[in-house]
């Protein structure tokens, strides 16, 4: 939407003019899955893609918002009381970075929002952290708090893990947070540093979002999770960050399957993310093509995340690509989508192919989004 129209609603639903925006973007991770809660490397990079939330203060406590994605719904709550679940499953996502926020004792003042979005949902490009992200950075404008992109973030992952009872790393948040246009953020979660990778001018990032019906199902993700922290507790070391496959071999009689198969996935993607970085700052497709088609069986057999219709894709595109270009699932999985890197010439061929065979083999049709690197966190003052 543009601008004059957005701030054009705020005014009809409000009765006075916007004071800013809050903007921040969803995110494609190109290799690294998993491993951002064993404390581990991952290499995303932050979409053009963004969730804004215009904003006004109020004169009282009370937080009050709509979104043009959800017409007609609303949600209404004091920061002065006990923030629980509210009746607007989006809502809840400002409520829990407004409850984060206020546990952590900074003092929130009540204001008006609306929020737009041209996110996919549900497509693993991870709107709900672009929401967390613009609110908290809202907070951040509206209540002088004075914090940094990555405490942002930190509290964006709290809302998500604390409010929502969903138990993801900080990867999505991070890079909502700090991304950089045109390049790629190799983070180390363990400590939050960051290197910016420039990602190659003639490269495509290509997402194909699958359309599967997928719900992040929460029980089998936060599974995954124990059984990472199992496999780390019975390795003696603190995260999967300090295991190595060597110590993995070892104490394999004592892990269960899928204790093991999930250690397996962590360690091996780790090396595979350093190892695509040198790839991506080289330019070097071939590389960057066997890193990725090892990180989606790894995906597939290891961690087990991926989904027939995932799986078609992928094999879709590496078909149409042949050797021009690099595929695999991104994402939390369980459906959602796949990423591709492929030069300009690849890019009608991914779609003509996805278009032939992909609903004539699952009875789906896919959305193919041709993207760029875009900015993190931005603030708008009017």
């Amino acid at each position: 939407m543009k601008l004059n129209e957005f701030q054009q609603q705020f005014l009809s639903l409000y009765g006075a003019p916007a004071q800013g925006i809050a903007a921040a973007p969803g995110r494609v991770n190109l290799i690294g899955e998993f491993t951002d809660y064993n404390d581990g490397f991952v290499l995303p990079c932050s979409l053009e893609f963004r969730t804004q939330v215009m904003f006004k203060e109020r004169d009282d406590n009370i937080i009050t918002v709509h979104s043009l994605n959800y017409p007609g719904e609303k949600d209404s709550f004091s920061v002065d009381e006990e923030i629980t679940e509210g009746q607007s499953q989006w809502g809840n996502y400002i409520r829990a970075v407004t409850y984060v926020l206020k546990r952590a004792g900074y003092t929130l003042r009540g204001a008006d929002l609306l929020i737009d979005s041209n996110l996919p949902q549900g497509s693993g490009l991870s709107s709900s952290a672009a929401l967390e992200v613009a609110v908290g950075g809202m907070f951040n404008h509206i209540a002088q708090l004075g914090l940094p992109p990555e405490q942002i973030a930190l509290f964006g992952q709290e809302a998500e893990n604390d409010f929502m009872h969903c138990q993801c790393g900080i990867m999505d948040q991070l890079i909502s947070a700090k991304g950089e246009n045109g390049h790629a953020l190799l983070i180390d979660c363990e400590n939050l540093a960051t290197k910016s990778v420039k990602v190659p001018d003639d490269l495509n990032i290509v997402i194909v979002n699958s359309n599967y019906p997928r719900k992040l199902v929460d029980s089998e993700y936060n599974q995954r999770r124990i059984d990472c922290e199992q496999a780390a507790v019975k390795m003696g070391v603190e995260t999967l960050r300090q295991a190595t496959m060597t110590a993995l071999q070892a104490v394999k009689a004592t892990l269960s399957e899928n204790e093991y198969k999930r250690a397996h996935h962590v360690i091996s993607e780790n090396d595979r993310v350093i190892a695509a970085t040198t790839a991506l700052q080289n330019n070097d497709m071939d590389a960057l093509r066997t890193l990725m088609a090892a990180s989606h069986q790894s995906l597939k057999h290891d961690f087990e995340v991926t989904v027939p219709a995932t799986d078609g894709l992928v094999e879709i595109c590496k078909e149409a690509m042949g050797e021009r270009g690099a595929v695999r699932m991104t994402g939390g999985g369980f459906g959602g989508a796949i990423v591709c890197l492929c030069r300009d010439a690849e890019v009608p061929l991914i779609k003509a192919a996805v278009e032939k065979h992909y609903f004539e083999r699952f009875n789906l049709n896919a959305d193919i989004y041709v993207c760029s690197a875009g900015s993190g966190l931005q603030i708008t003052s009017f």
